[in-house]
């Protein structure tokens, strides 16, 4: 479970700002249904957090952040070498901050373990790195480490670990996190798995995980529980299959090797075009039958992406993983959007806790009752191009306020302060008076 997750002079963000999912005490009786309890460890937590914000003021950069995060933890060792210069922006909007670090902290549950991690990094050097850990109530420093001197907790670490770091072998631009897990310390692995578990998707272009929904449209457990999605969903859609290619339809001049696969495959290396079901009526309106379409050719965007969708929504809720989407109401209807939403706070359709973070600019899930006060949050961008991040919880709000009417009228801020678009049209209008920001 993600607990928080902190950025400073990344991009956009010049200063430290942290998303966190930490239920506030205030909102203590409402919805409780989104709140998961951690007894251990004193917490009451949040299944979901939403960001609204005028576009280009950071709301994608705040996801992108975290994946960058997630990614580089990943490559730092072993796709990388010396001198290579690490994948970091500042914000290069100040002439103070292009040259300061970037820094990027998160704090999670996994394994009943509670694990505080983050870095500072410029492009070509790690300049400080720290974890911790709290397995009960107190706080464990496991190392820290500024430039390349190095603190180790003792017996937290492989011997190899320790040797690695006495013999000077950790490079300036390479996190010891990947290095340790690279050497398969057993600490590092543990902290990799949950990173491994963070799912960050685009929810403007489903192509990089529409596969994966694929694939499990080929298990017969995971096709019924996707295609009953799809109904749900009111998409019309029947049943799920796949085109078969006939090998018998192989131009001529393919070359010979690929076409010997696709013999022995049985057509099945290009069977990937998914197939969607409707249901044929006569002219009385009697069923007679059924009608194959091409997911691709024939149905909407919004149906290609909720099917796209789909595989990651229960792949997460399965395995009470942490989910987050840039966009993810981009082409789908506000309702649909409300009742994915609803299935990361309902206890039925979430019993392992997973969480779900995204961006979006839906203003009717603000007044759908689906959100507590400390489950939304806002970006917005000052006169310097530099970025904010806060909660509708730092706003007093009586409860029955509508909170999608409130913000649209910028009683929240961060939204976007709109010049005179007919002055394009006509050179004689007056430029309207813009509200400054900030």
């Amino acid at each position: 479970m993600l607990i928080k997750f902190s950025l400073r002079n990344y991009k956009v963000f010049r200063e430290r700002v942290e998303l966190s999912l930490i239920a506030s005490n205030y909102d203590k009786e409402t919805n409780e249904e989104n709140v998961i309890e951690v007894p251990k460890f004193g917490l009451r937590l949040l299944k979901s957090a939403v960001v609204y914000g005028a576009n280009a003021s950071g709301k994608s950069k705040l996801i992108e952040a975290l994946g960058h995060m997630r990614n580089f933890i990943h490559v730092s060792s072993k796709d990388s070498q010396k001198g290579d210069e690490i994948p970091v922006e500042p914000f290069r909007l100040n002439t103070v901050s292009e040259n300061e670090p970037s820094e990027f902290e998160v704090t999670f549950i996994h394994n009943d373990v509670l694990y505080r991690y983050g870095f500072e990094a410029t492009r070509y050097e790690i300049v400080s790195e720290w974890l911790y850990y709290r397995p009960n109530t107190k706080e464990v420093e496991l190392y820290y480490r500024e430039k390349q001197n190095f603190e180790l907790h003792k017996r937290s670490f492989s011997g190899l670990v320790n040797q690695l770091v006495k013999g000077k072998n950790i490079r300036e631009n390479a996190l010891l996190l990947s290095v340790a897990a690279q050497f398969n310390d057993e600490r590092a692995n543990h902290i990799f798995a949950w990173f491994d578990n963070l799912r960050i998707i685009s929810g403007i272009n489903e192509e990089g995980y529409e596969n994966f929904t694929v694939q499990q449209v080929k298990q017969s457990d995971q096709k019924h529980k996707i295609l009953h999605l799809l109904q749900a969903a009111d998409l019309s859609v029947q049943e799920i299959a796949f085109a078969k290619f006939d090998p018998y339809d192989l131009p001529s001049n393919l070359a010979s090797k690929f076409q010997d696969y696709i013999w022995e495959m049985g057509g099945d290396a290009l069977s990937d075009d998914v197939q969607t079901a409707h249901i044929k009526y006569n002219e009385s309106n009697q069923v007679v039958g059924s009608v194959m379409f091409s997911m691709k050719e024939a149905e909407s965007s919004g149906t290609q992406k909720f099917f796209a969708l789909a595989g990651p929504i229960l792949n997460v809720l399965e395995n009470g993983s942490v989910f987050v989407v840039d966009e993810l109401d981009a082409k789908m209807h506000p309702n649909l959007v409300s009742a994915i939403v609803k299935l990361f706070h309902s206890a039925t359709t979430n019993p392992k806790n997973a969480q779900l973070i995204f961006n979006t600019h839906d203003t009717n899930l603000l007044e759908s009752d689906n959100f507590r006060r400390d489950q939304v949050w806002f970006t917005e961008k000052d006169r310097y191009g530099a970025a904010t991040l806060y909660s509708l919880a730092d706003f007093k709000v009586r409860r029955n306020e509508n909170f999608e009417t409130n913000y649209i009228q910028g009683k929240y801020g961060a939204i976007p302060y709109l010049g005179n678009f007919s002055r394009l049209f006509n050179p004689a209008t007056e430029t309207a008076d813009v509200e400054p920001k900030g």
